[in-house]
């Protein structure tokens, strides 16, 4: 009788095929089903390759189970990596918090620090006595290829949309200060630019504490915008109503306006590969788990469930033929018990395997960690300290 290694097509996909443990693991798993089917007492109705097809299906499902809690564990570390040839199959990534970043870019885009859309630089021409403007109709881009064409009709077709008004570079200009390097203002120069204060003796200086400097900014930018700046505008709808209404040369020009354009969460502003890389569960580059890497445990549940598979589909045979007549009787067949059987078999084997592998993963194990740091924890303070001393350890 041919072996394995000698067979044409052995398996439906071959994934194993090649590898020399699985080879010899093949053979002796006919020896096993047959017998624990009872082939020694009664014909068992399958074949060598019809076996080997369920082996090689029960180191599949290990595979895949085995791969879940992998993926369970590590996807946010490999969301947006490049596909390309890559196999993580029995290997541990390195953790790295790219999906928080990810998630936080817009926060950060809202916030002006950062993020993922680049905001557009425009203009307005002031005209005299004209108070409102339309940013959808009348903006014109600053810079660049386009400049000076309309800022929404250059946006790309089928992503218009509202646009958001990032800042407004309108404010009266505010008149430069000098300090004079004379005997009257060197103290003045020295608390003004390097945080010194002269109290009573001029000779000796004081450091200020810095939230000193934030809290002055702040006062003198308030009073600046309360008392003295009479700039300002508003935002009505499509509208952008100026304060004061221009009237002098000063307020007549170009005001410019940084807008940014509706957000694509599928065509961000600047190249990025992340968008065509790892997407989800389907993308993970997960080969089958090589037999030869497989450990005893893992065989062991590879042999019971690819007996399981066995029984269901001799089952399924012998179901064909409910009763086989012979003289004076008939025989009848157990092909309904098996296929239950196996069924349960199957089901079980899963079930103990979901069970096993929830409690592995990257999460499950951290917490198993903390609560036995914890419960460590609570051991030792019932170690008695010596002569009220603490007990070193190292």
């Amino acid at each position: 009788m041919p072996i394995f290694s000698q067979t044409i097509d052995p398996t439906p996909f071959g994934f194993f095929d090649s590898d020399s443990v699985f080879q010899t693991e093949a053979d002796a798993m006919v020896t096993f089903v047959k017998r624990k089917l009872g082939d020694d007492v009664l014909s068992v109705e399958l074949t060598r390759k019809e076996i080997w097809a369920c082996f090689e299906e029960a180191c599949c499902e290990y595979s895949r189970l085995i791969h879940e809690t992998k993926i369970t564990s590590e996807l946010t570390n490999v969301l947006g990596l490049s596909t390309g040839s890559q196999d993580f199959t029995n290997k541990y990534a390195q953790q790295t918090i790219e999906f928080l970043l990810r998630k936080a870019e817009p926060y950060a885009n809202e916030s002006f620090v950062g993020g993922s859309y680049n905001a557009t630089l425009g203009y307005l021409d002031l005209k005299n006595n004209i108070q409102d403007y339309d940013i959808y109709s009348e903006l014109k881009i600053a810079s660049g290829s386009l400049a000076g064409s309309n800022v929404f009709d250059s946006l790309p077709a089928g992503s218009k949309g509202k646009m958001k008004i990032v800042e407004i570079f309108h404010f009266e200009p505010l008149a430069a200060q000098t300090f004079l390097l004379n005997a009257s203002n060197v103290t003045n120069f020295l608390a003004t630019n390097f945080n010194y204060e002269s109290y009573v003796n001029s000779t000796v200086f004081y450091v200020l504490p810095i939230f000193e400097d934030v809290l002055r900014r702040s006062m003198l930018e308030s009073a600046f915008r309360v008392r003295r700046s009479n700039y300002s505008y508003e935002v009505l709808g499509t509208q952008l109503r100026i304060y004061p209404i221009p009237v002098t040369d000063l307020q007549v020009g170009r005001l410019y306006v940084k807008v940014m354009p509706p957000k694509d969460p599928y065509d961000p502003a600047y190249q990025d590969d992340a968008l065509y890389g790892i997407s989800g569960p389907n993308a993970f580059p997960l080969d089958n788990i090589p037999f030869t890497s497989i450990n005893q445990p893992g065989r062991q549940w590879i042999r019971q469930y690819t007996l399981a598979l066995c029984k269901e589909l001799l089952g399924l045979i012998r179901s064909k033929f409910q009763n086989i007549p012979i003289p004076n009787a008939d025989l009848q067949l157990n092909g309904e018990s098996l296929l239950s059987q196996g069924r349960e078999d199957k089901e079980k084997l899963t079930t103990q395997m979901k069970e096993f592998l929830v409690n592995l993963t990257h999460q499950k194990l951290l917490e198993a960690d903390a609560l036995a740091a914890e419960n460590l924890q609570k051991q030792l303070k019932y170690i008695p300290m010596p002569l009220g001393k603490g007990i070193t350890i190292g």
